[in-house]
C-alpha cells in the first residue's frame, strides 16, 4: 500500500516539475539577471501605465506578462481575482505576430480552458488569429483575454466593462478614449507599451507630458541597455546601422520631432529625483520669469558643496497679480525655511524686462515685488544660446555626469524641458518656456559668479580683520 502511495507521489511530483518547466512565468525575471524597469512596471499601482521603449528593449514582454499575471490570478504585486480584459494591437496580423505570440509564450497551457479563433484552428492557435481565451484563474473562477485590433474602428470597442486594456503600440486617440470608458465601471487599468515612431502625437501630450497633471498616469522609458538579456555585441552592431534620430526612438524610446529636442540630454530617470530636506547651507536663490497674462514661473534653487544644482520647489500660475504671486512664493519659502536678508526679505533673480513700466501701471514688477518683501535683481545674463549651452552642461556634461537635479514636484519645469524643440534657423520654438527662461537666468548668473578671484595676502588679512571687528561689535553689515 505504501509503495503505491509513494509511486503516486513521485508521479505527481514529475507532473508538477514538468508544469514548472513548461511555465515560462517561473523564469521571468527570476535569474541573477533582472530587467529592473520591467519589475518597476509590474509594481506600479497607478491606473494608467505606459512604457516607451526602443525595439527589443523588453517593453512588449512586460505588457504580455502583465496580462498573463492578471488573467491567471498570479500577480505578485496586486490582489488577485478573475479578470476580463482586452489586448489591443494595430492590426490582426500584428496581433498574431507580436502580442498574441508573447501571451501564448507565458500563459501556462494547463490553465487554458478554451481558445476561440477568428481564423485558424485551436490545435495551432499561434498560427491563427485568436478572438478570446478563457483562462482558469488561480484566484478562483475564469478569466477572459479578448483580442482587438485598431483597424476594426472605434465602434468595435463599445459596450464591454473591463478590468484592463493593454495597448501594444500606439492606438488612435478615439480608441484610447473609448477604452478608458470600458475600464471606468470596474476602476480598471490602462497600460501601453510602444516605440514612439509617429512624432509628437496625442500620446506625447496626454501621457508623456501629462499636460492635465493626471495623478494616475505613470510612464517609463526603456532602452537596449536596460535589457540585460540583449547581447552587447548586438547592441553595438544595431547602433552602427542607425542614424542619430533613429537611435533616439528605436533604441532609447524617445519622442522625436523632425527638428529635434533642445535638451536631448535630459533623462527623467537621472535628472528628476524624489524630494528630500535640503540642508540650510545649500540654499542658493529664487529665480523668476514674470508674467501677467502669461504664466509667472518661480523656482527655488539649491547648490551642494560639489556644485550640483537642485531645483527644489516651484510656483507657476497665470493671470494673477504680483501680490498673489509674491504671497505664494513666500508661502513656499516659509515651508522650506528659506533664508532671508538681515531685514527679512527674500532674494531673487528676475528677467530684466521686469524693470519696464507699462502705461497701465506707475510701478514696474521689480518695485511691486519689493513692496511685498521680495528683493529682485534684474542684472541677469539673457544670452539664449550661451544659456542653452550652460543648461545642457548641467543636465549632462562632457564626462556624462549630471549636475542638475529637479525635484519631481516641479512638474511644469519638467514638462517644459521635455517639450522644448528646435525650430527654423536653429532657434528654439518660442512656446511654453517660462520655466526654462528663469532656469537659464539662474545657471548663467551662477556660472558667472563662480569665477574665483585670487586674493593676495594683504587682502586676506584685511578681510580677516573686518570679520573680527564685525564679530566684536556685533555688526551685521
Amino acid at each position: 500500500m505504501s509503495f503505491e502511495i509513494t509511486k503516486q507521489i513521485l508521479k505527481l511530483e514529475k507532473i508538477l516539475h514538468q508544469r514548472f518547466l513548461e511555465n515560462n512565468l517561473n523564469f521571468y525575471n527570476k535569474s541573477k539577471k533582472k530587467h529592473k524597469k520591467q519589475i518597476l512596471f509590474h509594481k506600479c499601482k497607478k491606473k494608467n501605465r505606459w512604457v516607451f521603449g526602443g525595439n527589443r528593449s523588453g517593453k512588449t514582454e512586460c505588457g504580455a506578462v502583465e496580462v498573463v499575471y492578471m488573467a491567471c490570478g498570479l500577480h505578485p504585486y496586486r490582489k488577485n481575482k478573475p479578470t476580463e480584459g482586452w489586448v489591443v494591437s494595430l492590426s490582426r496580423q500584428v496581433q498574431r505576430d507580436v502580442a498574441q505570440k508573447k501571451i501564448l509564450q507565458y500563459l501556462p497551457s494547463y490553465l487554458i480552458e478554451k481558445i476561440v479563433m477568428v481564423s485558424g484552428g485551436q490545435d495551432s492557435a499561434e498560427n491563427g488569429v485568436i478572438d478570446f481565451i478563457l483562462v482558469k484563474s488561480c484566484a478562483g473562477g475564469t478569466s477572459k483575454i479578448g483580442f482587438k485590433s485598431c483597424d476594426q474602428g472605434r465602434e468595435k470597442f463599445q459596450g464591454a466593462s473591463l478590468d484592463y486594456v493593454w495597448f501594444d503600440e500606439e492606438p488612435p486617440e478615439d480608441i484610447y478614449n473609448e477604452c478608458k470608458m470600458r475600464v471606468f465601471d470596474k476602476k480598471g487599468d490602462i497600460f501601453g507599451t510602444m516605440t514612439p515612431l509617429k512624432g509628437l502625437t496625442w500620446v506625447y501630450k496626454t501621457i508623456y507630458l501629462n499636460e492635465k497633471q493626471d495623478p494616475q498616469i505613470w510612464m517609463e522609458t526603456m532602452e537596449w541597455a536596460d535589457n540585460p538579456f540583449l547581447p552587447k555585441k548586438e547592441i553595438e552592431n544595431l547602433t552602427k546601422s542607425m542614424s542619430k534620430d533613429e537611435l533616439e526612438s528605436r533604441r532609447y524610446g524617445k519622442f522625436m520631432q523632425n527638428c529635434g529636442m533642445v535638451y536631448s540630454e535630459f533623462d527623467e530617470n537621472v535628472n528628476v529625483i524624489e524630494p528630500f530636506d535640503i540642508p540650510f547651507d545649500w540654499q542658493d536663490c529664487i529665480s523668476i520669469d514674470p508674467g501677467l497674462h502669461n504664466p509667472l514661473s518661480a523656482h527655488f534653487y539649491a547648490t551642494d558643496f560639489d556644485g550640483n544644482v537642485y531645483v527644489v520647489a516651484e510656483h507657476y500660475d497665470s493671470e494673477k497679480t504680483i501680490e498673489y504671486h509674491a504671497a505664494k512664493i513666500k508661502e513656499i519659502a516659509e515651508k522650506l525655511h528659506w533664508k532671508t536678508d538681515s531685514r527679512g526679505n527674500y532674494q531673487a533673480w528676475i528677467d530684466s524686462a521686469a524693470k519696464q513700466r507699462t502705461l497701465a501701471s506707475t510701478k514696474n514688477v521689480v518695485e511691486l515685488f519689493y513692496e511685498q518683501g521680495i528683493i529682485t535683481n534684474s542684472n541677469v545674463n539673457k544670452d539664449l544660446f550661451a544659456g542653452i549651452s550652460v543648461v545642457k552642461s548641467y543636465i549632462k556634461n562632457a564626462e556624462g555626469k549630471s549636475r542638475l537635479f529637479i525635484f519631481k514636484n516641479c512638474v511644469n519645469l519638467i514638462r517644459e524641458i521635455k517639450n522644448y524643440w528646435w525650430g527654423d534657423d536653429d532657434v528654439p520654438i518660442k512656446k511654453d518656456d517660462h520655466c526654462l527662461d528663469e532656469l537659464r537666468y539662474f545657471l548663467m548668473t551662477k556660472t558667472k559668479n563662480q569665477k574665483k578671484i585670487e586674493k593676495n595676502e594683504i587682502q586676506k588679512d584685511k578681510e580677516m580683520l573686518i570679520k573680527k571687528l564685525k564679530f566684536k561689535y556685533n555688526l551685521k553689515n
